[in-house]
């Protein structure tokens, strides 16, 4: 299958998969859980381990994982927060500055020239931002002004940076280290599992919500854990078999648009056909960036 069919059908369900984690947030807290759901992704994950030969992995290759794991599941934890404490059409559509914040990483830190095109996407997806975070009767920097003052949109400027990392890690473990997509797949989410309990049993949730939390949401978060699987497989192929990660990490990200029009829809948010539009900018304004 191409690349292209590959990152489109991730981007589907993912976008599945956010609709379902915000309707379990209602519920749950977020530690809880991405505890719970790196149980049953791990289970599932698990089906990948007859098609890889265990002898044959580089252990540099896990070691890197490791560390792109950890810096992952606290993005995924970050944006889990932003999904509860914000409408999903208000930060999902922020997660598509990823290949923005590449770029600018890129030419402060490397040196990087950045073309006409890149220049024009950026110039995008500041418009995009400043349409997204509109309201009636707002002074002209207002929108800005939100996205640095409202707790919840730093815990997605967090994940950003660490997606702008963890993008970037993926395409050198499966290329560069030549790690096996269903190795990837099963000891990312056995690290996800192991970084994700440690974080649980560290917090203040205790025993009684985690088992309070699975009786009232196990349909939900097997579902979930379904979409996810799917999504993060079709994804890794994407990667690993598009000229440039960036073109496989902008395709999926239309999952932000289907996730904004049809949650958008579900949960009866606000100003749903500006926020729509608002993440077509942006999602035009990642392209050019690529």
């Amino acid at each position: 299958m191409e690349w292209y069919a590959l990152a489109l059908i991730s981007a589907l369900f993912s976008a599945f998969a956010a609709i379902l984690e915000k309707k379990i947030l209602f519920k749950q807290h977020p530690i809880s859980f991405t505890f719970i759901l790196s149980l049953f992704n791990l289970a599932l994950a698990s089906l990948f381990l007859s098609a890889v030969d265990i002898s044959a992995i580089p252990i540099n290759a896990l070691l890197v994982l490791l560390l792109k794991s950890a810096l992952n599941a606290l993005a995924f934890l970050m944006v889990m927060y932003a999904i509860k404490n914000l409408e999903l059409s208000e930060c999902l559509p922020l997660l598509v500055l990823t290949p923005g914040f590449i770029a600018i990483f890129g030419f402060i830190f490397l040196g990087e020239a950045l073309t006409l095109a890149q220049i024009a996407g950026l110039c995008l997806l500041i418009a995009g931002i400043y349409i997204l975070g509109l309201e009636d009767k707002q002074k002209l920097f207002s929108p800005f002004k939100k996205l640095v003052q409202i707790k919840a949109y730093r815990y997605i400027f967090i994940a950003l940076a660490l997606f702008t990392t963890t993008s970037l890690l993926d395409r050198f473990i499966l290329v560069k280290q030549k790690l096996v997509p269903e190795a990837f797949m099963f000891y990312q989410h056995l690290f996800f599992a192991a970084i994700f309990l440690l974080i649980f049993l560290f917090s203040k949730d205790k025993l009684v919500n985690f088992r309070k939390n699975i009786k009232l949401s196990w349909f939900m978060i097997i579902s979930l854990a379904v979409f996810t699987i799917i999504y993060r497989y079709t994804e890794i192929l994407a990667v690993k078999a598009a000229p440039a990660t960036a073109l496989a990490i902008v395709l999926k990200r239309l999952s932000v648009f289907f996730a904004v029009i049809i949650g958008g829809k579900l949960f009866h948010e606000g100003h749903l056909l500006r926020k729509a539009i608002a993440t077509a900018i942006l999602i035009a304004g990642a392209v050019l960036v690529v």
